[in-house]
């Protein structure tokens, strides 16, 4: 069995707003086994960014655990967590703002590893740099060049090598490819791939796009106003989709066979408040298959097959409910 490096519990992060309280993320629970990647999905603003922030504590949680190769690190000291930022680290969604606009590559790779003193003299640290500068494919004629005279690709290189600097275990991807073109996505995509097949990374892959994560993880989490609706391995979600959410997530995705006539499944009904969420299933409101029962209580997940998990009362098969 493999050896799971995160593992998250009851993971909450609440904010207050003058209208009452917003539940950005609202008992999540998952594991990532080590090499892995788990790619979370969903509409935007159901939390699954923040989820992201709140395992690194770049936004501090609410409540629960995140262990961390065996070390709960919401308990963590500042100066004890400053040490971890070298085992976990960001690639962020906006390569240009992301990036300081008055340093060069050179001096944005260079700056964690000055940070976290992973050098002692400036021949190694110049060394080190030109190795990552090689590593994410950025050309060392660019070495003294600024974020603006580079296009999005090679900007998103530069947060990928600065991510990578200080030899992290774990890397959380906060929509590493949604702003740059099609062409440039599959060149970041197969770089992040390569990479963790070479240093034995592990990834969270946060995205709205269904297609970009199937290709790109192992387990797919699929999130709705800060809850995990299901949860499975990338070719069983896609082959045995459960809860109507992830079914209508999955229905939009475009197809490039124009022969092959898709049913579109349209979600009808308001969508919830994420402020003051009601104590029933969230989903009650747009689901076409909600009943009574839908809005008595809410839905917790639950294993229905190996590695399958759904929060939905009455999830569906081929033919609708089971």
């Amino acid at each position: 069995m493999s050896e799971v490096l995160l593992k998250v519990i009851d993971l909450k992060k609440y904010f207050k707003t003058p209208k009452g309280m917003l539940r950005a993320v609202d008992g999540v629970s998952f594991t990532i086994e080590k090499g892995k990647t788990l790619g979370i999905v969903g509409e935007s603003g159901c939390g699954k960014s923040t989820t992201g922030r709140s395992i690194l504590r770049l936004t501090e949680p609410t409540s629960g655990q995140v262990i961390f190769d065996g070390k709960d690190i919401l308990k963590l000291s500042k100066k004890e967590m400053v040490a971890m930022r070298k085992e976990m680290q960001i690639i962020f969604q906006d390569p240009f703002s992301s990036l300081d606009p008055k340093m060069t590559v050179s001096q944005l790779i260079k700056e964690p590893l000055v940070i976290h003193k992973i050098y002692t003299n400036n021949e190694d640290i110049e060394k080190r740099i030109r190795e990552l500068m090689e590593l994410v494919g950025l050309t060392p004629r660019l070495y003294d060049s600024y974020p603006h005279e580079l296009d999005g690709g090679r900007r998103q290189r530069i947060g990928i090598a600065r991510a990578l600097a200080v030899n992290p275990k774990f890397i959380v991807c906060d929509e590493p490819v949604s702003a740059l073109d099609v062409s440039i996505q599959a060149q970041i995509l197969n770089l992040l791939k390569e990479l963790q097949e070479k240093l034995d990374l592990t990834y969270i892959f946060v995205t709205h796009d269904l297609s970009v994560v199937y290709y790109f993880a192992d387990d797919i989490a699929v999130m709705y106003l800060g809850k995990l609706v299901e949860k499975a391995p990338a070719e069983e979600l896609f082959a045995n989709p459960k809860h109507p959410y992830t079914q209508a997530l999955l229905s939009a995705i475009p197809s490039v066979d124009i022969r092959k006539k898709k049913e579109r499944i349209i979600l009808k009904g308001e969508i919830t408040s994420p402020i003051n969420l009601p104590d029933y299933c969230r989903f009650a409101n747009r689901c076409s298959y909600c009943q009574q029962d839908c809005k008595n209580g809410d839905p917790k997940l639950v294993e229905i097959s190996p590695n399958h998990f759904v929060a939905c009362f009455h999830p569906l098969g081929k033919e609708g409910i089971l």
